[in-house]
């Protein structure tokens, strides 16, 4: 499943993202160990360890490991944190982010990413990875409040039931801007009522969407 191949381009991939400014040792050292091209389709596992977005089903991507690796050093995972991620996918980032924290949730609008998903992460035991099935919008209530939130499609708008459902001095990272190319955000809950955002540059993603299908 794994051989000297993976890891030696595995070890590749991480030396671009050092040369592209990722600093945080414990998230290269995570990256370097996750066998990428088993997140992936066969037919483009020989592209896994390239620095690009890939297809998956349901017409989604995986995320160009560049932009995982940003907006994993930006939501800062802690061993005690438990974050809801927004946008299961292939379970890529999930897993990176289930190696780094407490728990992880993480939410799926699209059925059958999720059962496909679900399957994966359990076979490959990522069981700190809780998937869901709903709209990412309106987050997870019962589940709630989570140290962090990372929002892994692009989005028009902040959804205010995530808001709510962040930790006072709890972190959001989400893409969000009119177009195709948003703009990457780190929002810090100070307050119930309060918030202060940074900005950390453009990046494409898939829209972020409401409803299942």
């Amino acid at each position: 499943m794994d051989n000297y191949r993976h890891k030696g381009l595995r070890r590749r991939l991480i030396n671009t993202l050092i040369e592209k400014g990722i600093t945080q040792e414990r998230i290269l050292q995570v990256m370097n160990q996750i066998p990428r091209h088993l997140f992936l389709d066969s037919a483009f596992a020989d592209q896994a360890y390239l620095d690009k977005a890939l297809p998956i089903a349901k017409d989604q991507t995986i995320s160009q490991p560049y932009t995982v690796a940003v907006q994993t050093q930006l939501i800062d995972p802690q061993t005690e944190d438990r974050i809801l991620e927004i946008g299961t996918g292939s379970g890529y980032q999930a897993a990176i982010l289930s190696q780094l924290c407490k728990k992880i949730y993480s939410i799926e609008r699209h059925e059958q990413l999720y059962t496909n998903t679900t399957l994966l992460l359990k076979k490959l035991g990522y069981t700190k990875v809780i998937t869901l099935l709903g709209d990412g919008y309106l987050g997870s209530p019962r589940h709630a409040p989570f140290d962090k939130i990372l929002i892994t499609a692009g989005a028009d708008e902040i959804p205010s039931a995530l808001l709510i459902q962040l930790k006072v001095n709890g972190k959001m990272v989400i893409p969000i801007g009119d177009g195709e190319v948003k703009v990457m955000k780190t929002i810090t809950k100070i307050s119930d009522t309060e918030y202060t955002e940074e900005v950390h540059g453009q990046f494409r993603f898939v829209p972020f969407l409401k409803g299942t299908t």
